[in-house]
Formats: C-alpha cells, structure tokens, sequence
C-alpha cells in the first residue's frame, strides 16, 4: 500500500503546490501525494510555469483548504512555511509531523526566486524519499516505442528535437523563436519529450537548457540519425529564425 503524504503552507499557491507535483512525479509509484493550504488562495502562474519548463506536470494542481483534507489517513504531513507548522502541530494524528522551512517565492514575483524555491523543495524531496528508503530522481524511462513515436508524431515536437539535435544544446528562449511560439506552447512541447525519455534539461542562471538524453538506447539514437540525415530540409527555417535571433544568449550549457 502506497504511503499517503500531505504538504501543507499557508496558501497552497505555490511552495506546496511544487511539492505536490514534484513527489508524484519522482516517486508516486510509492507515495500517494495532496497537498491543502491554512488560508487557500489559488495557484500562482509562476510557479506552475517554473513547474512545466521543467517538465513537471501541472495537470489537476488546484489549491485546497486543510479543512478538507485533514480528516482523512495520512502518514506524514510536511510543512513549509513555519506559519503552517505553528498551525497544523496536531492534524491528521497519528501522521508524522515533518516541518520544512521554504522562504515563499510569491512576494519577489520573480521567475528565478520561483525556480530556485523549486530546485531546493526538490533537493528536499529527494532526501525525503532516500531516507525512507525510496528511490530518487526520476522514475526509470523505458524508452516504450508506442510512447516515443507518438511524442515525435507532432511537427512541432519533432522540430524541436531535430533543433536540440543539431545544435546540442538549446535554451527555452531559443527554441521559442526558431519554432515562432510562446513560450508556454513551447515548455508543453518539451515537458512531452522529456516524459518520453528524449531530452534532459539543465538550468543555467535564468535559462533552462535542453539536450539529447544521454541514457538514449542506439535504436532510439539511430531513429533520430537517420531522419535527419534524410531529410536535411527538415528544419531549415527553424535554423534560420535561430540564426537572426535577437539577443541570443551568449552562455551556453557545456
């Protein structure tokens, strides 16, 4: 039976939110995950954003109240703001009660406050699920053929890929301009290529960095190989909106 983890702040937005999804994304084979908040507000957009380009899902994130929640089984409740810790000292007995400590992104408003506030919950996580014995990092790709060929059956996806390929790595912004789409359309696109194993991303200062997952099987590797090679025209203007791109970032993931 999977162990059942409520992360509790006060207003659910954004700090519990990314725990939420980040457990189940990590280890929800293992851990069955919710989160509720003191004092629910709704989700922040910055931290569903810093959420999705980083291949996360956010499908089904909605912020909850405590009250809700707190009558059902649950085997620990986790803190993350020391309000929420002063509150929820004795809910949800006998649930171990585990106190982070998170400083809340929202009052920055600033896309690199919310993704280092995501980089350390999931530094935490990652702790949490060693010490109890689970696995950490993400779960194991299978590489599944029917999944990988559906991931590559979009244009936009494939091109995407094509790009990363080409030019090694590629930042969310540059992608952004050669493929000529938001930037949201753009995050959806690469959070399905990285669940289907093709690409790993890497954060460097403000961007987030795409490339070819090294872990890639040589079928998979020889797929990619050979459709670029046969058709060279394949993403000829993408590489050329790359090339006139404005303000192009000069560091580069190495």
């Amino acid at each position: 039976m999977k162990r059942r983890v409520l992360f509790v702040c006060t207003a659910n937005s954004a700090r519990s939110l990314m725990a939420e999804a980040l457990l189940r994304e990590l280890a929800g084979d293992q851990f069955e995950v919710a989160s509720a908040g003191t004092e629910p507000d709704k989700p922040h957009p910055m931290a569903l954003q810093v959420l999705s380009e980083s291949g996360f899902s956010v499908d089904g994130l909605q912020s909850k109240s405590l009250a809700g929640v707190e009558s059902e089984h649950w085997d620990y409740v986790i803190t993350l703001c020391e309000k929420a810790a002063n509150e929820c000292g004795n809910v949800c007995q006998p649930a171990q009660q585990i106190a982070w400590d998170f400083p809340d992104p929202v009052p920055s408003g600033r896309h690199a406050t919310f993704a280092l506030t995501l980089k350390e919950i999931r530094e935490r996580i990652g702790l949490f699920t060693l010490v109890h014995r689970k696995e950490t990092g993400l779960k194991p790709v299978s590489f599944n053929p029917v999944k990988v060929f559906k991931a590559l059956g979009d244009e936009l996806r494939l091109a995407a890929l094509m790009l990363v390929r080409q030019e090694t790595k590629l930042c969310v912004c540059e992608l952004t301009a050669a493929l000529d789409i938001s930037q949201p359309k753009a995050s959806r696109h690469l959070a399905t290529l990285r669940e289907a194993g093709l690409l790993d991303a890497e954060r460097q200062g403000q961007w987030m960095y795409y490339s070819l997952n090294p872990r890639m099987p040589e079928w998979l590797s020889r797929v990619l190989d050979e459709t670029a090679d046969s058709n060279p025209a394949l993403i000829t203007k993408e590489l050329e909106r790359l090339s006139v791109m404005p303000d192009r970032p000069v560091v580069r993931c190495i």
